[in-house]
């Protein structure tokens, strides 16, 4: 058992798992589930996966250092990626959708489409250098880098309030994102302190 929790194969098919239904549905009954529930599902998954990502942190704080938080710890960078998967996917799905430069230009003028544009430009050198290589060549400035995912959440989120239909939704998980970081903050003032 510990194997399989160690497993990042594993891992990574489990975070594959929603892609492959976003996928599957949209190609197998595209009247029922189709450019709206695609984007909307796949953007979904990239916040979700964001969230975790950067609870982790927190989890650690408070609980210490225990089996399941180390184990959250060491697959952290993992779950990062996968949230910028998604989010890439969900930028692919836009554009084919959109199949036109000058429409997808035309839209950048838009707040809500610039703000998406920004955080995923801000997330792809974090996902490019989420790997052992980039961190020991990058040593201190590898964590300088990543610090650009707080940022880059905040655009995430404020991408969904704009760009959804009923922003409530994505202010719930405003709400859980200022959470966690507060949280976070609180906590690792708390042991500098101490």
């Amino acid at each position: 058992m510990k194997t399989l929790a160690a497993s990042r194969p594993l891992l990574w098919l489990v975070l594959a798992l929603p892609g492959l239904w976003i996928i599957g549905r949209w190609a197998t009954v595209p009247q029922a589930y189709g450019y709206g529930h695609a984007i909307g599902d796949s953007g979904d998954w990239a916040a979700w996966l964001l969230l975790l990502t950067l609870a982790v942190t927190p989890v650690r704080l408070l609980f210490g250092a225990r089996k399941w938080t180390g184990w959250l710890l060491r697959r952290r960078r993992d779950i990062g990626v996968a949230s910028f998967a998604y989010a890439a996917g969900h930028t692919v799905i836009y554009l084919e959708k959109k199949a036109s430069l000058s429409l997808v230009l035309d839209d950048l003028g838009s707040p809500d489409m610039f703000v998406g544009w920004l955080a995923l430009a801000l997330f792809a050198p974090l996902a490019a250098t989420s790997n052992d290589i980039a961190v020991r060549a990058l040593r201190r400035s590898w964590k300088r880098l990543h610090r650009l995912v707080y940022p880059a959440a905040v655009l995430t989120f404020v991408h969904w309030a704009l760009a959804a239909f009923d922003p409530t939704t994505a202010w719930i998980h405003i709400g859980i994102l200022a959470a966690i970081e507060t949280t976070r903050v609180a906590l690792q003032r708390r042991q500098r302190v101490t």
